[in-house]
């Protein structure tokens, strides 16, 4: 068995703390498999990945400042993905219409060619790493880290007043 995040833990240790190092380990376990398959099957990393699928819901573009908010990195790890792709011609940089100072990014119809590719492959992955959960486990899942999502965000709206 590999160490993990739960490795640490001890029976002393709060339920809270089981659970959240439990989400961690199978969120990470997962992760470290959709990026080893990107990059041996499309070249592509995970923040490449994820930046097109930010602008493939975006099809008016969107700005670095907002990519960077979304994506939960720095601006400057925008600029340098962001850089990487348009030499590939995948994204490029238009002004944006709003404020002449500033560009928003969009996919070009090679960029969008290649994303559809591989988010079907993507999903198809992430089905497999999941297939032998039940499909009621998976809605129960899903219905309980809504209900934590929810008590998270209130959370922060009621430490906001």
């Amino acid at each position: 068995m590999q160490l993990d995040f739960e490795s640490r833990l001890t029976n002393d240790h709060h339920q809270s703390l089981k659970l959240w190092l439990r989400m961690l380990s199978c969120t990470t376990k997962i992760e470290a498999e959709i990026r080893s398959r990107l990059r041996t099957e499309f070249g592509i990393t995970l923040p490449r990945f994820d930046l097109m699928a930010q602008l493939e819901r975006h099809p008016e573009g969107l700005r670095m400042g907002e990519l960077s908010k979304r994506m939960m990195v720095t601006g400057g790890n925008v600029t340098g993905i962001t850089d990487q792709l348009e030499q590939e011609n995948l994204v490029l940089r238009v002004p944006d219409p709003k404020d002449g100072r500033a560009f928003s990014v969009k996919l070009t119809p090679a960029g969008r060619k290649a994303f559809a590719q591989m988010a079907e492959v993507h999903e198809g992955w992430v089905a497999e790493l999941l297939q032998d959960i039940s499909q009621d486990d998976k809605g129960q899942l899903i219905e309980l880290l809504s209900q934590m999502k929810g008590h998270l965000y209130a959370r922060e709206d009621k430490d906001k007043r």
